[in-house]
């Protein structure tokens, strides 16, 4: 029989989290905030047709912040006995009393709360349609269809499936409850290929989705995958040049990453950000266009993975550009760094249920183009192809970037072979100005997303 959706228990979210605050303030607290969440897993790899990993799990905690005027402390909990609430409360006001004043801290206004109107479409109860032996099943498919694909491809790191469902809860000390619910599945296969050297490549692919119904089946994930992994093998290095560098969609998406991390508001208020005072001004591109979208629904009708009705401090999700035609409009900010910048929350808090919100993106994007990857590639004579980075060697506050990175080597226009052990380098202020091409090929596989794009100007070191 098929297992069913966890049961939606006892246990009362909603309820929890509004009596926690009202405690709160009963116990001296001036201002409280909860959030509970509640959680189960379940994951298996497979590697060579065999079950190497099997994880099945279900998580309850709750959170806690309180301020005493303008103190504030946080504590977190999984004992949700009521001792247990009761020693979370008494710890959470008791550090607030010794921790030091800070005149940003401090809830949002009563006005502001509230939750986005309408059904974001974020849980569905298929993820849990499928039996175990069926979960584990997916996972033997996707792998098999990778190591089926090609005589080259002799071994593996295992296909995966896992499902995981939450709900979470948060309510404040003024006016604020609100809840959600959220699902996920996915599958992946991670095939290692052998050229006639004997030098082995790896590389992978996988889908995610809300619903199982929106998946990629496991036979076409495993023969993505094997694609993928036996396009890298004969790689080489490439001697040092500068040279156009086509950065894929999966690659390029970090570089949007990067932008929002410069434009986040912890780092605009520390001057750590090579986009401080940049407002008004234009940084990229006129074609650049960069938005984050908490309320996007996806072309299957799903809610997105960034998207929520309300973010981390219970204000109710939006829409924000950061980048319009090339221009710096927003800077994206949670309360507490809106007080320090004198600005506006533009409603970005992101919080765990330990510790103060910080700034989290929604569905964060760069607007797609016209033309198509081949087109992109086409007009290229000698350059390369991205497809993996490696390292952390991005500088938010100079902008200065070196990343090491493997792809392919393009020469007229066409992909010739695989390149590795080679580093790009660059600065992300000359980067955005040096976009010159940006691809039709927008997907969304994670929260963060991006069309494939090239950028003229950065330098290769390779031999």
């Amino acid at each position: 029989m098929p297992k069913a959706a966890p049961a939606e228990d006892i246990l009362d979210l909603d309820s929890l989290v509004a009596d926690v605050v009202a405690e709160a303030v009963k116990a001296g607290a001036t201002d409280a905030e909860a959030v509970a969440s509640e959680g189960d897993e379940f994951s298996v790899n497979v590697r060579m047709g065999e079950v190497e990993t099997l994880t099945e799990s279900g998580s309850r905690a709750l959170g806690l912040r309180v301020f005493l005027g303008n103190r504030s402390a946080s504590t977190s909990t999984s004992d949700l006995t009521p001792d247990g609430i009761r020693q979370l409360v008494e710890g959470a006001v008791a550090l607030a009393r010794v921790t030091e004043e800070d005149p940003f801290s401090g809830l949002a206004e009563r006005e502001e709360f509230g939750s986005a109107p309408g059904n974001f479409h974020l849980y569905y109860d298929d993820v849990y349609s499928l039996s175990g032996p069926e979960r584990i099943e997916w996972a033997r498919r996707c792998e098999a269809a990778a190591l089926a694909a090609d005589p080259r491809i002799t071994n593996s790191d295992g296909g995966s499936f896992s499902a995981t469902t939450g709900r979470k809860a948060m309510a404040n000390s003024r006016g604020f409850l609100g809840s959600s619910r959220t699902s996920y599945v996915g599958v992946s296969a991670s095939p290692l290929a052998k050229d006639s050297t004997g030098e082995m490549q790896s590389d992978g692919w996988w889908s995610g989705a809300r619903s199982l119904a929106f998946l990629e089946s496991p036979e076409a994930v495993g023969a993505e995958a094997a694609r993928r992994v036996l396009r890298r093998l004969g790689a080489r290095r490439v001697p040092t040049q500068q040279v156009p560098i086509v950065f894929s969609p999966e690659v390029a998406r970090t570089i949007v990453g990067t932008v929002f991390d410069a434009a986040s508001g912890d780092s605009i208020w520390r001057g750590a950000s090579f986009l401080a005072g940049k407002l008004g001004e234009a940084i990229a591109d006129k074609s650049i266009t960069i938005i984050d979208d908490n309320l996007m629904l996806l072309a299957n009708g799903a809610g997105g993975f960034g998207t929520s009705a309300f973010d981390g401090e219970g204000l109710p999700s939006l829409r924000t550009v950061v980048v319009e035609g090339g221009v710096l409009r927003n800077y994206l900010l949670n309360t507490y760094t809106a007080r320090k910048l004198g600005m506006k929350s533009t409603h970005n808090a992101a919080r765990g249920l330990a510790g103060a919100p910080g700034v989290g993106a929604g569905n964060l994007y760069l607007e797609p183009g016209k033309l198509t990857p081949k087109q992109i590639l086409s007009a290229v004579k000698a350059g390369l192809y991205v497809t993996s980075l490696m390292g952390f060697g991005v500088n938010t506050v100079t902008g200065d970037y070196s990343r090491g990175a493997t792809g392919l080597w393009i020469e007229n226009g066409e992909l010739t072979h695989a390149v590795e052990e080679v580093t790009i380098a660059g600065n992300l202020a000359e980067m955005l100005k040096n976009i010159t091409a940006i691809g039709n090929d927008l997907v969304f596989r994670t929260s963060v997303a991006s069309p494939s794009i090239r950028i003229d100007g950065m330098t290769v070191a390779g031999a």
